[in-house]
């Protein structure tokens, strides 16, 4: 009986590694097809941008703009972040692939507005980028947390953004995304109208966090960062049933001031 469990399970890890090898190979199959750019219209692959611009959207971030080393805010000089100052994050750090400003915004309203649900694997694909390259790295075990939609809003869209960029992130980088950890306990209203004190007020009973996550690490992903107040409110949930420390992943970080994204 020992050696054909033994068997069993050595014929289920090879045929785990076939399904892998498969999944690979398509995406590789599939990243070298001819496409047309999702800003520009012109040449492709694989349904991502142009080189050209898929530089120019990860330019703001790889200036030599000084931003804010815990809420990724530019600043217009070496000072202190007047955000951060005013209220210490419950996150501790967060990591954004582009700021909410042309022609990035542009990706943002296609997802969300346009309802592209396609392009979440190429913006995912972006983001994970950015993770690689960004130092301090993140942990390796941190655990991947979409920001769940209210039912309105998947209802409008057919689905999360937040959810859609957390599971292209766990391919990208082979992570764990566990969406159970985060639950949403009301609807609450839409956010883009809201003043920053507003947006503060309308998170605070807006999510539950249904287990504990003793020493974890967690790894929030949302599509736009505007003033934080989620991601703080969040944060602190997630600390008080235990995680060690808790990330913001986004797109797209809102510069201050600036336009507020749609849907926020």
């Amino acid at each position: 009986m020992a050696d054909l469990s033994a068997r069993c399970e050595s014929g289920h890890a090879r045929l785990a590694g076939m399904r892998r090898r498969l999944k690979l190979a398509g995406r590789a199959c599939l990243a070298r097809i001819p496409s047309a750019c999702g800003l520009c219209q012109g040449g492709a692959r694989g349904g991502s941008l142009c080189r050209f611009c898929h530089a120019a959207v990860l330019r703001s971030m790889n200036s030599d703009t000084t931003r804010c080393p815990i809420c990724c805010l530019a600043l217009a000089d070496q000072g202190v972040c007047a955000d951060c100052a005013a209220r210490p994050p419950a996150f501790d750090r967060i990591i954004a692939a582009f700021d909410y400003a042309p022609p990035g915004d542009l990706l943002i309203h296609h997802l969300k507005v346009g309802r592209r649900f396609t392009s979440a694997v190429m913006l995912a694909g972006m983001l994970a980028e950015t993770v690689r390259d960004k130092a301090p790295r993140l942990p390796e075990n941190a655990l991947l947390v979409p920001v769940p939609a209210s039912k309105a809003s998947i209802l409008a869209r057919g689905f999360n953004p937040a959810a859609e960029i957390a599971r292209g992130l766990a391919r990208e980088l082979h992570m764990d995304c566990q969406p159970g950890l985060l639950l949403r306990a009301r609807e609450g209203g839409r956010q883009t109208h809201l003043t920053r004190l507003e947006r503060a007020a309308s998170v605070q009973h807006l999510y539950d966090c249904p287990r504990r996550v003793d020493g974890a690490a967690i790894a929030v992903v949302d599509d736009v960062l505007t003033t934080g107040s989620t991601l703080h409110r969040i944060a602190q949930q997630f600390k008080a049933v235990g995680a060690a420390a808790v990330y913001g992943l986004v797109l797209a970080r809102t510069p201050y001031p600036g336009p507020k994204p749609p849907g926020q």
